[in-house]
């Protein structure tokens, strides 16, 4: 009887994480932002 309770549960955790992954959207980066280049001197931020 657990297993069967068991398996039920995971399927349910499983299913609701595919969901998830499904539906999240990557944020989408604008076009116009760059890179900006690194600068040793200026990285005092440790």
């Amino acid at each position: 009887m657990w297993i069967v309770i068991f398996i039920i549960a995971m399927m349910f955790v499983l299913g609701n994480a595919l969901i998830l992954l499904r539906t999240a959207k990557k944020p989408k980066i604008p076009d116009n932002v760059k890179a900006q280049p690194y600068d040793e001197k200026n990285s005092s931020d440790w």
